[in-house]
């Protein structure tokens, strides 16, 4: 997902309308037929696998495929992508890197780097535990799905085309249950199972959907906001539909899954949180790491590196608590800005506002540090009721390219006393602007990237780039003030003990109890947030460390260019060469910042 530098920005092709492919390359000045080969590769291997993701491709604003809901949990699928996966490193290997231009080098090392690792996770000691593993609490389809197909998500309903494509996809949705109910089933019988509190949180969320009925249902939504075009003919027809659909055919589906988790999973379901007490689990975890970091970092270095970062950062909340006249000790500043009540919103309103203020504060100062500003627009919306009370704080929904659809920054105020106003700032940092909203839609305007480098990405840079940006809180004139600043330091102090929670959980034999209680001991995290996060973390292993170790990357390679450039430092330039190529991997992030601080364009 990202924009690029030099020659590649004089490219002119066009933004495809919605609904149409991407083009095919074209030549730029200085390619040779080994370039065209590269990019023909990037072309065929993405036009493949959109007709293969539906989905995706619907979020990317392409509706070829609309009228699909995809093959996904099945041995089928899983085979072809693995065939697909290998074909494409054939393919690349046969092309010879170094006649490539500078621009198509970078573009082969992350298309490499990226398929190498993905392949790996087709290995059979890693596939015996994640295909019996389809779907968790923070994971699954039901997560985004049921937003998804709301009228109000990714999928457009401007046509009668749209909402009869709407059902056809939502029939798949259901029917893909009943593959997920045969995959758990064949993990009880290989002792491949998941945490208790995971299944418990999912059975919740099943129960949230089955509780909407017909008409109040997302799924039954998109029929109560007909745009005019619709005629009245259609109206009725698909109104009945849609209830229909939901009555005899969606809520059934989730009746099924849920009682199936509550009644046959749920008493088989593991004690234990760590992927470490599962079978193959260690292989796994050693994986996620990687796949998260795209570093070969092991378990016990990625912990070491937690503690040192808790340390440092306790020590800079010291210094918060002393600029703020509060005398106890730091746990009990955690306590008052847990429990004071001028930190706590009245109501969900004054959320809203309070953020959309943010964003104009933020937007007043943002030019002086970027000079890559994006068109795609930004809306500020909260966390949907029925998955508010698993969600993170907040979180960020891409736009599409050609701004149809905007980016999104969820907040969350399910519980709403813990949404403290004094972190809000940084979280608006983070998810919007100029976190998620600017690298993911820089990228995905930038029509010279092959499509995997604009739409595609990693977990290290993209949730790096992202906790980088809180850094720059101090030139974008925000947390002014010791509370605002503590904030943000909380919010760094949660990335920070991510790293050692994460690995503690599964490596090191830590309870889920041991994991909520570091976290309330190191920081001002509600117990709600402390939760929800450590359930995450058992939920999905790994993902929670790539935001340090890509927010440590970026700030050592801002440091190195401003100690080189001295007073010619120039942070919207640097800010450019991170952002103007996409998502890169940490090597290859690496390896392009020092090329542009040795003078490549």
């Amino acid at each position: 997902m990202r924009h690029l530098l030099g020659s590649l920005l004089l490219a002119t092709i066009a933004t495809p309308a919605l609904g149409q492919a991407l083009p095919p390359p074209v030549a730029l000045p200085g390619d040779s037929a080994e370039d065209m080969r590269l990019k023909r590769l990037f072309y065929d291997s993405d036009e493949r696998d959109l007709a293969l993701d539906p989905i995706s491709a619907i979020m990317r604003g392409d509706m070829r495929y609309a009228d699909r809901f995809g093959d996904y949990v099945s041995d089928a699928a899983t085979a072809r992508d693995k065939r697909n996966l290998e074909a494409d490193l054939a393919a690349l290997k046969a092309i010879d890197r170094n006649r490539l231009t500078r621009v198509d080098r970078l573009a082969y090392d992350v298309f490499r780097n990226g398929a190498e690792i993905n392949l790996r996770g087709y290995a059979p000691a890693i596939q015996s535990v994640t295909r019996l593993l389809p779907i968790n609490h923070f994971g699954g389809f039901q997560t985004f799905y049921p937003d998804f197909a709301s009228g109000k998500g990714g999928a457009p309903f401007r046509t009668v085309a749209d909402y009869d494509n709407n059902l056809k996809r939502n029939a798949g949705y259901a029917a893909l249950y009943e593959r997920i109910i045969a995959r758990f089933r064949e993990g009880m019988a290989k002792g491949v199972v998941h945490p208790r509190l995971v299944v418990e949180n999912m059975i919740a969320q099943f129960d949230n959907l089955i509780a909407q009925g017909t008409e109040k249902s997302v799924f039954y939504a998109p029929v109560t906001m007909f745009p005019a075009s619709i005629p009245a003919a259609d109206r009725a027809r698909l109104t009945a539909a849609y209830a229909a659909q939901v009555r005899d055919v969606i809520t059934p589906a989730h009746v099924r899954m849920r009682d199936f988790l509550k009644t046959e999973y749920l008493p088989r379901a593991r004690t234990t949180v760590g992927l470490s007490a599962m079978p193959g689990g260690a292989a796994l975890y050693a994986y996620r790491i990687e796949l998260s970091t795209t570093l070969p970092l092991t378990a016990e270095a990625v912990h070491q590196l937690g503690l040192s970062e808790v340390a440092r950062i306790t020590k800079a909340m010291e210094a918060q608590k002393t600029a703020a006249g509060f005398t106890g000790t730091l746990p009990r500043f955690f306590d008052y800005l847990r429990t004071e009540k001028r930190f706590q919103p009245s109501s969900a309103d004054e959320v809203r506002r309070d953020f959309e203020a943010i964003g104009k504060r933020i937007d007043a100062r943002v030019r002086e540090q970027f000079s890559l500003i994006p068109k795609t627009p930004l809306e500020i919306r909260p966390v949907p009721d029925y998955r508010a009370k698993s969600d993170a704080a907040g979180s960020y929904q891409d736009g599409t390219p050609d701004g149809s659809r905007p980016g999104i920054f969820y907040y969350n105020t399910y519980d709403l006393p813990s949404r403290y106003t004094w972190g809000m700032e940084t979280l608006y940092l983070h998810e919007a602007v100029p976190g998620h909203h600017f690298q993911i839609a820089l990228a995905q305007e930038n029509t010279a990237l092959p499509a995997f480098m604009r739409f595609g990405g990693n977990t290290a840079y993209v949730e790096g780039w992202a906790l980088y940006a809180e850094t720059l809180w101090k030139p974008l004139g925000m947390e002014t003030d010791p509370y605002q600043r503590m904030g943000g330091l909380n919010d760094e102090m949660l990335r920070a003990m991510r790293l050692v929670v994460d690995t503690g959980i599964h490596a090191k034999g830590w309870t889920r109890d041991r994991a909520i209680a570091y976290m309330l001991a190191n920081s001002a995290m509600p117990r709600t947030d402390a939760t929800a996060e450590v359930e995450r973390y058992i939920a999905i292993p790994g993902q929670a460390l790539a935001y340090k170790i890509g927010q440590l990357t970026i700030l050592r390679l801002k440091a190195e260019a401003e100690a080189k450039q001295g007073a010619a430092f120039d942070p919207r330039a640097f800010h450019a060469a991170v952002l103007d190529s996409g998502a890169l991997p940490m090597p290859v992030l690496e390896a392009k910042v020092h090329g542009w601080m040795a003078g490549e364009k």
